[in-house]
């Protein structure tokens, strides 16, 4: 499951459906960085939906994607196979460049995507943990072209461009402080007409916020111990509240809203069997996300002259534990 954001407990947001391209029914020609379990989602969704959708991934995957298309098997979506381009780099114009790697792929895969292949309006769209790509980004695309997403969603792909959904929800969240909000809104209807439920938000700093105030306690802890939600939330309470308290403040200092009893509540709800994806990545021998999501937040805590004990100490030792 991805760690972007716990699902809201309350009603789940109404799903996307039809196949108009956008709120004018235009036909857009999106590219997917990193088409696995969340970008070969979006990228089989959008394709569904009369999209132009290009995959950028290495030659095998890009050969594997051409020939065979993506193939979802999916409760809301149902299961099907959609065609889609690929390429192992950029080479037109598009109207949306999803980014959907992990922090730890981000640098060797944007040689993928020159900023001059873009096009004069097409719009960077990272769905990737932490609070700092933004900044980055821009900084290769310009500022007017990055719109963040955060995207609540459980999707693996179990084999090249084999995706399967298992949550009965896909529900996103578009941010961007620096885009015209009219881009955001026509991005924002074309993704919902293909599936997921899709919100604009106008507070990037909160949006993102979000997300890191549940995952980098969920994160830090379960790679910490090796263990699933259920046994962090009973066998290390007492870390898990002063981790999420601690978050939270550097939350509020960063200008977003954070509610340490509301992230608890959440995380009391979810399947105590619940894993997260860095502790996943440990358990596999894969590079960790840790400096995206602790450094990240230390980083901030620095900044903002927060006090952040707990998150040091655990951002320390999965530090010395990965040498």
């Amino acid at each position: 499951m991805t760690d972007n954001h716990a699902p809201d407990l309350s009603a789940p947001l109404p799903t996307g459906a039809g196949t108009d391209a956008s709120p004018a029914g235009e036909r857009l020609t999106v590219a997917v960085l990193g088409p696995g379990g969340v970008g070969g989602l979006l990228a089989a969704l959008m394709a569904r939906a009369g999209h132009r959708v290009i995959c950028l991934a290495r030659d095998e995957t890009a050969r594997t994607l051409h020939t065979g298309g993506i193939h979802v098997h999916s409760g809301p979506f149902g299961d099907f196979t959609a065609r889609v381009a690929a390429d192992t780099e950029l080479r037109e114009p598009v109207d949306a460049c999803l980014i959907a790697v992990k922090h730890t792929a981000l640098d060797e895969a944007l040689h993928r995507v020159p900023p001059h292949a873009l096009g004069e309006n097409g719009l960077v769209v990272p769905f990737l943990n932490g609070v700092e790509h933004p900044a980055a980004l821009r900084a290769r695309y310009g500022a007017a072209r990055v719109a963040p997403a955060v995207i609540r969603v459980e999707s693996t792909r179990v084999a090249p461009g084999v995706i399967e959904h298992g949550s009965p929800f896909a529900e996103i969240d578009l941010t961007g402080d620096t885009v015209p909000r009219e881009r955001l809104d026509a991005l924002a209807g074309a993704l919902a007409k293909a599936g997921p439920a899709v919100r604009v938000r106008d507070d990037e700093a909160a949006t993102l916020w979000a997300k890191m105030s549940f995952l980098a306690p969920f994160a830090l802890l379960t790679t910490r111990y090796g263990l699933p939600l259920g046994d962090v939330r009973t066998g290390h309470r007492a870390e898990l509240t002063a981790l999420v308290e601690e978050t939270a403040a550097v939350s509020r200092a960063s200008g977003a809203p954070a509610d340490p009893a509301q992230a608890l509540a959440r995380y009391d709800a979810f399947p105590p069997d619940t894993r997260s994806s860095m502790q996943r990545d440990a358990e596999a021998g894969r590079p960790l996300e840790l400096d995206a999501i602790g450094g990240a937040l230390l980083r901030a805590a620095e900044r903002y002259g927060v006090s952040v004990p707990v998150a040091a100490r655990l951002v320390r030792e999965l530090a010395d534990a990965a040498r």
